[in-house]
């Protein structure tokens, strides 16, 4: 029996100003055109997790200075990584109050992704990073 090595293609990067949140629904495009072979369900967790990282970088460190998706083939799995300035870890709410709005992203990041987590940079701050799983799941394959 033969293995073969995960081997990742070159990343798609989406350079970001980090005052200016960029209009969420232009990131979710830009991915679907970046990632269109992609089974639908892949791509739609995709898009979520990459628009709930990017909204937490604005909401939480000071904005995102890049948007990052690796594609790895074989098996089938997408890394969504966003840099930001903080070097505040995120955290999960466990209990979520339902009179109040916001809260429940990281849940759903933690939902979707296989795995997900954030390390830091050099020269500060973190990139946060999760990661889809075609495998996981019972989802249409990708091309």
């Amino acid at each position: 029996m033969t293995t073969r090595p995960m081997t990742a293609e070159p990343p798609l990067t989406l350079d970001l100003e980090p005052d200016t949140v960029p209009p969420l629904v232009a990131v979710r495009q830009w991915a679907a055109r970046a990632l269109s072979d992609l089974g639908e369900d892949h791509l739609v967790a995709v898009q979520l997790v990459a628009t709930e990282l990017l909204s937490n970088a604005y909401e939480h460190a000071g904005g995102a200075h890049q948007l990052r998706l690796r594609r790895l083939r074989e098996p089938c799995r997408t890394v969504i990584e966003v840099d930001d300035s903080s070097d505040e870890q995120p955290t999960v709410v466990r209990e979520h109050d339902p009179r109040v709005a916001g809260g429940r992203g990281l849940a759903m990041v933690d939902k979707l992704s296989s795995a997900w987590g954030s390390r830091p940079r050099s020269g500060g701050g973190k990139t946060v990073w999760g990661t889809i799983d075609c495998t996981v799941y019972p989802w249409d394959r990708c091309l």
